[in-house]
């Protein structure tokens, strides 16, 4: 048996000594100023033209996509909706630095990173209005977005447990020999949550190669992180854990990029977990289910949208001419024609048929959950005027 001894990195002191929260100062990131000029010092990540217009585009088109689906629940057309206005550069930044083969393991403000690898308007779409093309079988609220051939696992409501799952699959990837990482996205109030610090130090313990991305864009819906924890942020948590820990501005795609390309470098070379923290704000409501007018201010919003992501890439390539303000101008008008085209089009579609409720679950779907699904349909025929996409289709 090996003999261990837990103190054998641990220096003596022979006076109180109280270790402040200052004195570890963990700086932040930052390669593009919030007008788009890089700083005199900064490395710009080695991307052609191609890639850092991807990049742009698909925040382009994530923020069009969210207006729309904001404005399409008011209509009453979804149930709910989540946008990720101003965080957009965290998502398909990070997302852009990540390989195929590498799973993404989402909360839900991460519909960049999805659209990043390829996930079409009409997918997105099916999802939302669960119809019958939805692979969901309209059993999940809109926004719980999950494919299988991306490497993008489904998302679930319940707030911090993909934080543990990742840790399991990450674990299960450096088992099976997988030049892969498990990268897994939540924000800072799903760090209260105790699966974080369960599925940290699982991580930390275990070895296993996942990135944790933290998006703290200051708010746990209305609680504002100065009522969340009195620590520096989440990155010193990380450090707590002995985790490898990068602080980045989540508002610069090319530092979000630079810090994610380092951070899956040293997970997959030295199979263990690294903890990168977004600088970040939320310039939309927490979902369409929250007024944000309640507990901050226009000022604070303004303030913040100085430092508007897609505005402050827009600027740096404007800069190197490769974008032309006009086309650009174009591209954009005729996102918003095409996700208003695919919307129309796709809240035509028949929603699931209601036998899909208790499939798949079991081989043979038990009796008791046939004798509720009869229940079920029989409530349906009785009032069918509640139930008008489903009652016609008993």
């Amino acid at each position: 048996m090996k003999d261990r001894n837990h103190l054998s990195d641990v220096s003596l002191t022979h006076k109180v000594s109280v270790i402040d929260k200052g004195l570890v100062d963990i700086p932040m990131l930052q390669i593009l100023q919030p007008d788009g000029t890089p700083h005199a010092d900064a490395q710009l990540p080695e991307l052609d033209q191609d890639a850092v217009l991807k990049i742009y585009r698909t925040m382009r088109f994530i923020r069009v996509l969210d207006e729309r689906m904001v404005a399409a629940q008011r209509q009453g057309r979804i149930s709910f909706y989540l946008a990720s206005t101003g965080e957009e550069a965290a998502s398909v930044a990070s997302a852009a630095a990540l390989e195929p083969q590498d799973m993404i393991m989402s909360q839900y403000r991460e519909q960049g990173a999805l659209a990043y690898r390829g996930y079409s308007t009409e997918a997105f779409m099916n999802q939302m209005f669960s119809n019958e093309k939805d692979p969901n079988k309209g059993r999940q609220m809109p926004i719980h977005y999950g494919d299988k051939a991306l490497n993008f696992m489904t998302i679930s409501s319940p707030l911090g447990t993909q934080i543990p799952q990742a840790s399991g699959y990450a674990y299960g990837q450096k088992m099976a020999g997988q030049p892969a990482v498990t990268i897994c996205y939540f924000g800072e109030g799903a760090a209260s949550e105790g699966d974080f610090h369960a599925g940290l130090n699982m991580a930390a313990v275990l070895h296993c190669p996942v990135i944790f991305f933290c998006r703290n864009n200051g708010y746990a819906i209305s609680t504002p992180a100065e009522e969340q924890f009195a620590g520096d942020g989440i990155a010193s948590r990380g450090l707590g854990y002995g985790i490898k820990t990068i602080r980045v501005d989540g508002n610069d795609a090319f530092a979000v990029y630079a810090a994610t390309k380092q951070a899956r470098e040293i997970a997959l070379a030295e199979n263990c977990p690294v903890l990168i923290e977004a600088m970040s704000y939320r310039l939309a409501a927490h979902s369409t289910s929250d007024d944000p007018t309640g507990y901050r201010s226009k000022d604070e919003e303004a303030r913040w949208q100085a430092k508007d992501p897609i505005q402050r890439l827009g600027n740096w390539l404007l800069s190197k001419g490769w974008l032309d303000e006009e086309q650009d101008g174009k591209d954009v008008d005729q996102m918003r024609q095409d996700v208003l085209n695919e919307l129309k089009r796709v809240e035509k579609v028949p929603v699931c048929a209601i036998d899909d409720i208790i499939e798949d679950v079991y081989d043979t779907p038990p009796w008791h959950l046939k004798e509720q699904l009869d229940e079920l349909k029989q409530h349906i025929s009785q009032y069918p005027d509640a139930y008008p996409k489903t009652s016609g289709r008993l």
